[in-house]
């Protein structure tokens, strides 16, 4: 009885359920006054490895994620402008940038198969709009070669992201969304300059900014600070394009490597199933087995010896299923190694200067602070100044 029950589990099937819907992106139904657009920074991903573990229920390979932080950020910066909802959306190295509107977020998941996201979305006034987790499963259609389709295999997922943020704007008042845009020009000259425009804003213990007072539009000191301002926009704009570079050139082999991946994890899952029923099969037919040959004549000796080998090939399955699942594992490591050698630093050419990003964009972006902070105090004789 414990060997036909094997037998009957063994020809369980899985079915492989497939679909193609996902969440449209909505777009703004009407032209926004200049005043009503809010500037949007979405700060490089959190990669998510200080939580992740290299195993073999997590596939997580930490030279991958460090592009995919950069990939989605990118990916979702063109979701928002696609919305045609938003001021100017970049990408930006980190939350130092006073801007209307900050998205960051940490990657809980990326297989290939399933795409997991924690978002935060708050504005310059401190005010958190939201914190959510988004998740979806990549379609196979996503990955037929036979039959491609357009947009990233997860845009359903940046579509919700958007949508979520185009609603919560809506609801906003026009003088919430004017505060909000002189909120961020205070805090960044107040970066400058603490002594001159700290005074302009005051900070709540749960860390709502308020606006006191405005400097006088033809200020001096304001009006440095927005030249700086300026420039400041200039590099991160300029940011943009090695962003773009970035992605396009992993593109290619990053798309590879999730419709690999996609295959590999349904593959192992299944692998896992099988070993997992194959092992649990054999042990019940090797303890069935022993049972019968205590049960009395030779007829039932013999049945027991064919339950005992049966359950004993059906373990030994089991085993070698496991191994095979590893070698998928190690599969995909090599995968991973190898997208590091595709994604090599760019060299981002200014008007005055070639910078190599040889390093990491934040170091980049730091240096490039402290030079506009040089620029101001030289512009100010070296009156107050700190970033």
């Amino acid at each position: 009885m414990a060997l036909l029950a094997a037998l009957a589990l063994v020809g369980c099937a899985s079915t492989e359920v497939r679909t193609t819907a996902y969440t449209p992106l909505t777009v703004e139904d009407a032209a926004i006054a200049e005043d009503r657009l809010l500037d949007v920074g979405i700060v490089q991903f959190d990669p998510g490895l200080d939580t992740a573990e290299v195993n073999e229920e997590e596939l997580v390979f930490p030279e991958l994620r460090q592009a995919e932080s950069r990939y989605i950020a990118v990916t979702l910066s063109e979701s928002l402008q696609s919305s045609q909802g938003w001021g100017a959306v970049r990408v930006i190295p980190s939350q130092r940038t006073n801007i209307d509107v900050t998205v960051s977020g940490r990657i809980l998941q990326s297989d290939g198969e399933t795409l997991t996201l924690e978002v935060t979305v708050t504005d310059s006034r401190g005010q958190r709009w939201f914190t959510k987790e988004y998740s979806e499963k990549a379609s196979h259609y996503a990955y037929d070669r036979k039959h491609p389709t357009e947009g990233d295999a997860f845009q359903g997922l940046y579509n919700k992201i958007a949508n979520d943020m185009l609603v919560y704007r809506q609801q906003l008042s026009d003088q919430y969304i004017a505060e909000l845009r002189t909120i961020s020009e205070m805090k960044f000259a107040r970066s400058f300059s603490p002594d001159a425009f700290s005074r302009y804003l005051t900070r709540s213990e749960d860390g709502i900014y308020q606006l006191n007072a405005l400097p006088a539009e033809n200020d001096p000191m304001l009006q440095r600070v927005r030249r700086i301002r300026e420039r400041d926009y200039l590099f991160v704009d300029t940011l943009q394009g090695y962003y773009g570079t970035f992605v396009k050139s992993m593109e290619e082999p990053y798309q590879e490597w999730r419709a690999l991946s996609f295959e590999e994890v349904q593959q192992m899952r299944e692998l896992k199933r099988k070993a997992r029923n194959h092992t649990i099969m054999g042990a019940a037919a090797i303890v069935g087995g022993i049972a019968a040959a205590g049960a009395g004549g030779g007829a039932a000796r013999q049945a027991a010896n064919v339950a005992v080998a049966g359950g004993g090939y059906l373990v030994k399955s089991g085993f070698d299923r496991r191994s095979e699942a590893k070698m998928h594992i190690e599969a995909l490591q090599e995968l991973g190694d190898s997208m590091q050698a595709e994604v090599e630093p760019q060299i981002v050419e200014l008007e005055d200067r070639t910078v190599t990003l040889s390093g990491t964009v934040e170091n980049q972006y730091r240096q490039w602070r402290e030079l506009l902070r040089e620029i101001y105090e030289a512009e100010t004789g070296g009156m107050d100044g700190s970033i």
